[in-house]
């Protein structure tokens, strides 16, 4: 219990991104509150940092640190901290249920902030992507949305969650329209990763650290907002439609993830996605497992098909594997679609490069030890960049295959050729996405329909 008139001192645990939104609208000018530390997990090399009082507002002068995790107990004890507010994603149950018994052994209250109160309100529409677990393919059905929306001939940009892993203050609104934007903000690799494809296909990309700030921008451009989602979190922005990715190729994190279950819950369209590289069986389980806690959304089934720009560089050769970053460490999978274009296009040996590895990415693979035989494309920090390239120069194959979104090639010097793997989403049931939105627009700007 704490005194009258006396501010709750308390801490926001995240990974920079879902840590700094919820503290901007639940914290910022919030008198009853003193947030004392943000800690810091998942991402390599956020931690030690100050969240800006320019972003911070008038009751923090100072700033706000940020601490690693790892001394969540230290901060309770040392600030008095009342209560600890949960805020990122990418968590299993027993994960969320392990750092709640770290807070309460500590003295705290542990906190999940709501879904509703930590959502602003659009005046345009708002198109939400989100997915059950990382990897799931959400980007290949924000993608899939995007292309039928330019054919609707709807003015609309895509905002990204947050990835703000450098200058807080410089990377508080940011608007990307061309390649050269990522370079002058800056940008690592797993940006990238999710920037790029949009950008290539002429979609203009909002994100950063301050959400209320990017949605007024993004009104003033856009008669819809396409909230293209991180990890498995729930949207900054209310959604007039709500869609969520599950993959049939891990059934339990529909029901075992978080936030992913909420996802599940509240979607109006599940895009059950993989479809091509699991059992029927599979499919119907995942489905299920959908049906016991969401039985009004409509089910759209889906393949991800993948492809390669130079089928010849893999059949009956070595190759090196990259994949995407994220996917592979914090998402969990071991492998993902650079391994299954290696298979798929005839590789005669997917080369382990574990041995290979040195610095920052041999960490990586002593912190992620379900990592398969496939290198995570980490781009975090510089010196990661160069553990990474010197990595991949230092493996013996013949052809790298790039499963990542980001074409590395531009900014990484590498010994081996390259063939680049993309992955498009095909639906193979009514309704599909493409019924499901011209409904929507129909309903919600009818005037689109003129400009199609």
């Amino acid at each position: 219990m704490t005194l009258r008139g006396k501010r709750v001192k308390a801490i926001i645990m995240g990974a920079a991104g879902r840590d700094f939104h919820n503290f901007n609208v639940l914290f910022r000018n919030n008198p009853e509150y003193e947030i004392v530390a943000f800690t810091a997990a998942q991402i390599p090399f956020i931690d030690n940092r100050v969240y800006p009082p320019e972003l911070a507002g008038e009751l923090y002068p100072n700033g706000i640190p940020i601490y690693p995790e790892s001394m969540l107990e230290e901060l309770i004890k040392k600030f008095g901290v009342e209560k600890v507010f949960l805020s990122y994603s990418d968590l299993t149950a027993e994960e969320v249920a392990e750092k709640a018994g770290r807070v309460v052994a500590a003295g705290a209250e542990f906190v999940l902030p709501g879904v509703y109160e930590t959502m602003i309100s659009s005046r345009k529409p708002v198109i939400a992507v989100t997915a059950s677990r990382t990897g799931a393919g959400k980007s290949t059905v924000s993608r899939r949305v995007a292309r039928v929306l330019r054919e609707l001939g709807v003015r609309f940009v895509v905002v990204r969650h947050p990835m703000p892993y450098g200058d807080l203050l410089k990377s508080a609104v940011q608007r990307f329209a061309s390649l050269e934007d990522l370079e002058r903000y800056n940008c690592t690799i797993e940006e990238r990763e999710e920037y790029e494809p949009h950008i290539e296909s002429g979609n203009v990309v909002y994100a950063g650290v301050d959400y209320e700030a990017i949605l007024r921008r993004a009104e003033e451009e856009a008669d819809l907002v396409l909230w293209d989602g991180g990890n498995n979190d729930w949207p900054f922005y209310k959604p007039d439609l709500y869609i969520t990715v599950v993959d049939p190729t891990r059934p339990k994190d529909v029901v075992s993830s978080y936030p992913g279950y909420v996802n599940v819950r509240l979607a109006d369209v599940i895009v059950v996605n993989k479809v091509n590289v699991v059992s029927p069986e599979s499919v119907d389980l995942v489905e299920k497992s959908v049906r016991r806690i969401n039985e009004r959304a409509v089910i759209v089934r889906a393949k991800s098909e993948l492809y390669v720009d130079k089928p010849e560089l893999i059949r009956g050769k070595r190759v090196l594997v990259v994949e995407d970053g994220p996917t592979v460490t914090h998402g969990g999978l071991s492998v993902a679609a650079g391994y299954y274009a290696a298979v798929k296009y005839g590789a005669r040996e997917v080369v382990d490069p574990r041995p290979y590895a040195v610095g920052t990415i041999k960490d990586a693979y002593e912190k992620y030890t379900h990592i398969g035989p496939v290198l995570p494309a980490l781009g975090y920090s510089q010196q990661q960049l160069r553990d990474l390239e010197k990595t991949i120069n230092s493996v013996q194959a013949d052809t790298i295959v790039l499963g990542t979104p980001s074409n590395l090639l531009l900014y990484l010097n590498v010994n081996k050729p390259a063939v680049r793997v993309r992955y498009e989403l095909e639906e193979i049931s009514k309704p599909d996405l493409r019924d499901i939105l011209v409904n929507f627009v129909e309903k919600k700007i009818p005037s689109a329909r003129a400009r199609a």
